[in-house]
């Protein structure tokens, strides 16, 4: 007996070993120790604006100047120069409304730590479950997507997102923005019976005292003393007085505008439609009016509606962009976030400028979350976020990223894809491209 449980202990220890070394990710970073400056590239701002032969510089994590390069004075000398003439120069892409980091593989449970039992669990707090190790980050960050939105699901109130910097030890280093929204998902006035085509939509008789339980937390939150202490309605505190953001989840047209009149009778300061999908844009004259930016809904599928226009997910952006709505893009599968990029790339043929779709991943991202202030764009006085990529980043044949910076400290684009790529390219004896 004694033999057969030290084999399976040392069983048990090799196998351990193997997958924790399967799980290793490049390490995050050293703070940056001296001044550097991109020079020669072409360089997207975010802002709209575009800058030939730029130069961008920056110092312990802050850009300190943009521009020309023949602009560039002598108190940059003493800065690392570095020429990536011919390359194009973007600032760090931002991931919307997220599970990077508490979803590793989807079809195993023992994997997945992003929803919470129960109806209402606003006190829940996304940042404290996510992982730096996952190995999803690296090949989202591969394809320039430096911060994320991660958010909890699961029930109606869902929780506080924050935004995380995609290169770091823990998640208390890699907190960007703490606990910035809380997550509703709004009770839905349809339910589907049956399925596939067969499938039919009936009223849900349990609308009106879903919003009955709702309408009595935020009531019950807007007196609340804070004594006795009640986690839950101190979590919502923010979302009177401005400082935390209400993102709904709401999927047919008169759950968006009640959901969003709802949240204006209950006093709730800042607003934000996620999932934005054919519905909202059927209200965009509505959101318009009430100031509701949007977060785009996953482009890359089907219409909604059987007798809609097949393309139309694709013109979103462009549409509520047009409507003079704020407008983010995201994708929804964390394993394949990494296909930002091209989300916002695909915009570009229907409707959108190239400027126009590279806000919609930065600068749009920054202001909805509020960090628009140090992040988002590459601007003086914001933190280095900054990408250099071969060709144009918003297009998948010329997205090769070639040096990335987090708070200006430049980052490992090794990831698992490309290991395994060098490792089957070099048995079968194929030229490995880079």
């Amino acid at each position: 007996m004694k033999t057969i449980i030290k084999n399976i202990t040392i069983t048990f220890l090799f196998v351990s070993a193997t997958l924790a070394g399967l799980a290793q990710v490049p390490a995050p970073a050293s703070m940056q120790e001296q001044g550097i400056v991109l020079k020669g590239a072409t360089a997207h701002l975010g802002t709209g604006e575009v800058i030939e032969n730029a130069a961008i510089a920056f110092d312990k994590g802050t850009i300190t100047f943009v521009g020309k390069a023949t602009e560039l004075g002598t108190d940059f000398s003493d800065y690392e120069s570095i020429d990536v003439a011919g390359k194009q120069v973007y600032p760090g892409l931002i991931l919307m409304g997220s599970q990077i980091g508490l979803v590793e593989i989807e079809g195993v449970r023992a994997t997945i730590d992003a929803t919470e039992i129960g109806e209402f669990n606003p006190s829940v707090r996304s940042c404290v479950s996510y992982n730096t190790d996952s190995e999803v980050i690296p090949v989202v960050r591969s394809t320039g997507v430096l911060l994320a939105q991660v958010i909890p699901q699961g029930g109606t109130l869902c929780g506080l997102s924050s935004v995380m910097n995609l290169d770091a030890w823990n998640y208390e280093d890699a907190l960007y923005s703490m606990d910035e929204g809380m997550w509703l998902s709004w009770p839905s006035y349809y339910r589907r019976r049956g399925y596939g085509s067969n499938s039919t939509l009936e009223e849900n008789k349990n609308y009106a005292e879903s919003l009955e339980k709702l309408e009595r937390i935020f009531k019950d939150a807007k007196v609340y003393s804070g004594s006795p202490v009640n986690s839950k309605l101190a979590a919502l505190q923010g979302l009177f007085d401005g400082s935390t953001i209400l993102y709904i989840q709401a999927g047919y047209v008169k759950e968006v505008i009640e959901s969003i009149t709802f949240a204006k009778k209950m006093g709730v300061k800042k607003i934000v439609l996620a999932d934005a999908d054919e519905d909202a844009l059927m209200v965009a004259d509505f959101l318009k009016e009430n100031e509701i930016p949007v977060i785009c809904a996953h482009i890359h599928r089907l219409p909604k509606r059987k007798d809609s226009y097949t393309k139309g997910p694709y013109e979103m952006a462009a549409r509520f962009t047009e409507a003079g709505i704020l407008t983010a893009l995201t994708y929804a599968t964390e394993a394949y976030s990494m296909n930002l990029p091209f989300v916002a790339g695909q915009g570009v043929a229907y409707g959108l400028s190239k400027e126009e779709a590279l806000k919609t991943v930065t600068l749009n991202a920054a202001k909805i979350l509020g960090i628009d202030d140090k992040a988002g764009s590459l601007e003086v006085g914001k933190d280095a976020h900054i990408v250099v990529s071969d060709g144009d980043l918003l297009d998948m044949r010329t997205n090769k990223v070639r040096l990335a910076y987090v708070n200006g400290r430049e980052i490992s684009l090794d990831n698992r894809h490309k290991r395994l790529y060098n490792k089957f390219a070099t048995k079968y004896g194929q030229e490995i491209v880079e």
